[in-house]
């Protein structure tokens, strides 16, 4: 059986997304809010002075989420 690329990280992507689905469905968090989280979070990796050797990866987060945001994949839009 071959080998798959990040399994772990892709897991944890649907299962964040899903989780901030849910937050969002059961009126926990609204939608500002949880795309308050996802900005926080590509600011972070945007941010991040690439000291641990991997500034690539961590611009690539940052892209990612942020086209999670322009998409709206982790908010039902209303």
């Amino acid at each position: 059986m071959p080998e798959i690329a990040d399994v772990s990280g892709t897991a944890a992507l649907a299962i964040c997304e899903s989780l901030l689905l849910a937050l969002n469905d059961r009126n926990i968090l609204p939608e500002r809010e949880i795309v308050g989280i996802l900005r926080d979070a590509a600011a972070a990796h945007s941010n991040d002075p690439g000291e641990d050797g991997k500034a690539e990866l961590h611009g690539a987060v940052a892209a990612l989420i942020n086209r999670i945001l322009a998409g709206g994949n982790s908010v039902r839009r209303r």
